[in-house]
């Protein structure tokens, strides 16, 4: 019968053997940490290898991400569909053992993580939406929803800014089911972390409102099952367990050193921890007793199947709480009639055609799909007033009441957006959080996390240009909208009114694969003319609003406010003789899509003359120009002035847009 260390012992001895084969990757953080995994992933772990999907499932996070042999090693052992055959190609090319836990990739891995903090972050958004989904869906004597969130943190997951930013709101909302081990092994890729790092970490998360159990030997596994107990008895906070631990452990010579934090351990060093750890096997080798003692296959699938029959008592009580429940987080599936209810408000908007901001369009797409929509979860960055993100069924989420649909996240950007990546992993809801768009340079990397796991995350950014206004070029976004549409995977929209809002709510509620970014302005829009062949195209991304007879002179094309005076524009050129095109293009992600055919109809090729018309830098826009179009765009910070007098001051009006396209006939 293998012991405890014996155990551990394996995942240290598949950690270093893995970096080593690899020549790459990170042995300290896997040996350090290996008796906590073991402790947690033996005696408290609800999971199922053989159904990683399963949804009452624990969810664990690696946010010490370089440390993935782990997760890698725990995965194996316990019985995933990860062979050995996956661990000996750690690191490699289309390998399910990337240098990063990674979404999608291996099974049983809940988030893609590597950028320090932003896993922790996730499991905030996790444990939210455990309560969250608890609250919505529990009834007496019906506990379906009962799961924790278990995440590993490191000293460098701590320094970053987005663990305050996520704990903080962690702590006000009593995530009690959120338990953090704090890997305090005091050093990272510089060194000993005394020289930069010497916050007294308990303390500060005792001010957060959290459960806080120090000093806990990370080796000792009768002490941390004790401080597992105490955490899970503390139904109101969440909590962290502070351990204190020995990177690259077992190593005779590079344990409690950085030598062991990112670099393979040598095989003479290998082969001088497998005698101090006791280990009397081969690279890659473990011995069927080890395997035994970790196979968590029957005890997983016995778990399973007593959630399963308190599912079909919960059926039986409660039926259509458990359809719903079905739809939303088994089967991640929309109502059946969203495609048609939301068709027809689509229609509505154009049949109003009501001048408007377009925050104030998404905002009534919001009411209308939130009536028919009862995952919608929304959030902001302490901007709910600006952002008009909450409507008329909003209920707050409080540490006290946990079944509503709106979270104030405060000013926290980052934490909102790598939140929202964890509430969506976790599944059952579709979430929207907001800021202005200026502003999601915080959330940046968060943001790209979501496009990079495929999190159909609903971005939306308010306050869109130089439109913004007084609050001068601080406020004003300039090159977002590019840096946005430059990232892989992402749908970004600026409508130009209620329509085309209506539109990109839809498609970003639908999307399964893909975040989406939802920019609107602050001020007033008017209302476009459309058929309904136009508004059937605007899903297309790029449609052709305004036309002329026979083939155009010039194609002017615009997104947003400045659709307006881009039409007034070909009024005036028009007015002159001139066959003039215009085309709305609220989503040229979405247009890129589309066929070389469909493409060819709205931009004709022989068309050279073409016109880009944005308030926001106008390098991209240059795709569809070629060497004979021209912009009408920024390639400077904005000014501080009223909205309307910036935009005639950088010349975004219909006269200087007709200027513009004259200069190329």
């Amino acid at each position: 019968m293998p012991t405890r260390n014996d155990l551990a012992n394996a995942i240290r001895a598949l950690s270093m053997d893995a970096v080593q084969k690899a020549a790459s990757g990170h042995p300290g953080a896997p040996m350090g940490m290996a008796d906590i995994a073991e402790v947690l992933w033996n005696d408290f772990m609800k999971h199922n290898p053989q159904n990683p999907e399963w949804a009452d499932r624990d969810r664990f996070i690696m946010s010490n991400g370089h440390g993935s042999m782990l997760v890698y090693s725990l995965l194996h052992l316990t019985g995933y569909d990860l062979p050995m055959e996956e661990l000996k190609n750690f690191r490699q090319l289309h390998s399910k053992t990337p240098g990063h836990p990674e979404l999608g990739y291996t099974p049983g891995v809940e988030t893609t993580t590597g950028p320090l903090g932003q896993g922790l972050a996730n499991g905030v958004g996790m444990a939210l939406a455990e309560k969250s989904l608890a609250a919505q869906f529990n009834r007496e004597g019906h506990d379906i929803v009962d799961h924790y969130t278990y995440v590993f943190a490191g000293d460098g997951c701590l320094m970053e800014g987005i663990s305050h930013e996520a704990c903080s709101l962690a702590g006000t909302l009593g995530l009690g089911k959120l338990i953090v081990f704090y890997d305090d092994n005091g050093i990272s890729i510089d060194g000993e972390v005394e020289g930069w790092f010497t916050d007294d970490t308990p303390k500060r998360f005792e001010a957060y409102g959290w459960h806080v159990v120090p000093g806990v030997d990370g080796h000792d596994s009768a002490a941390i099952k004790a401080a597992i107990e105490a955490g899970r008895a503390e139904t109101d906070k969440p909590t962290i367990i502070c351990c204190k631990t020995v990177i690259g452990f077992g190593s005779p010579n590079k344990a409690g050193s950085h030598s062991s934090h990112g670099a393979p351990l040598g095989d003479d060093e290998i082969a001088l921890t497998r005698e101090k750890l006791g280990w009397k096997h081969g690279a890659f080798e473990i011995p069927d007793d080890v395997y035994k003692g970790w196979d968590a296959k029957e005890k997983g699938k016995a778990a399973e199947s007593s959630w399963t029959e308190r599912f079909e008592a919960y059926k039986k009580a409660h039926p259509e709480l458990a359809a719903e429940f079905e739809r939303r987080v088994i089967k991640r599936e929309l109502p059946a009639d969203f495609a048609a209810k939301a068709n027809e408000f689509i229609k509505e908007c154009q049949a109003k055609k009501e001048d408007m901001p377009s925050r104030k369009a998404s905002l009534k797409s919001i009411e209308a799909f939130g009536k028919i929509l009862p995952e919608l979860m929304g959030g902001s960055a302490d901007l709910a007033g600006s952002n008009l993100t909450i409507w008329d069924g909003s209920k707050p989420i409080t540490k006290e009441d946990a079944s509503g649909n709106y979270v104030y996240y405060g000013v926290r950007e980052f934490g909102m957006s790598a939140m929202m990546n964890g509430i969506t992993a976790h599944g059952g809801f579709i979430h929207y959080g907001a800021t202005f768009l200026m502003f999601m340079d915080y959330a940046r990397n968060a943001v790209r996390m979501s496009a990079l796991m495929k999190l159909p995350n609903i971005f939306v950014y308010t306050h869109d240009s130089i439109g913004q206004g007084e609050d001068g070029p601080t406020h004003q976004p300039v090159e977002h909208m590019a840096t946005l549409r430059a990232t892989p995977n992402m749908d970004v929209w600026r409508p130009c009114d209620a329509a085309e809002t209506a539109t990109a709510w839809k498609l970003a509620v639908e999307n399964k694969d893909r975040p989406s970014a939802l920019v609107f302005s602050r001020q007033g829009l008017p209302a476009m003319e459309r058929t309904d062949e136009q508004v059937e195209a605007i899903a297309r991304g790029g449609y052709i609003l305004s036309d002329c007879d026979g083939e155009p002179e010039v194609i002017l094309m615009a997104t947003g406010s400045e659709v307006a005076p881009t039409l007034e524009a070909a009024h005036l050129l028009t007015e002159k003789g001139r066959k003039v095109r215009v085309v709305s293009m609220p989503s040229t992600t979405l247009f890129d899509m589309q066929g070389k055919e469909y493409q060819n109809e709205v931009l004709p090729r022989s068309v050279t003359a073409r016109v880009a018309v944005e308030a926001a830098h106008g390098d991209q826009w240059r795709k569809y120009l070629g060497l004979d179009g021209a912009t009408v765009t920024l390639d400077t910070f904005g000014e501080s002035g009223k909205g309307g007098d910036l935009m005639k001051h950088f010349g975004f009006t219909a006269e200087n847009i007709a200027k513009t396209a004259e200069s190329l006939l």
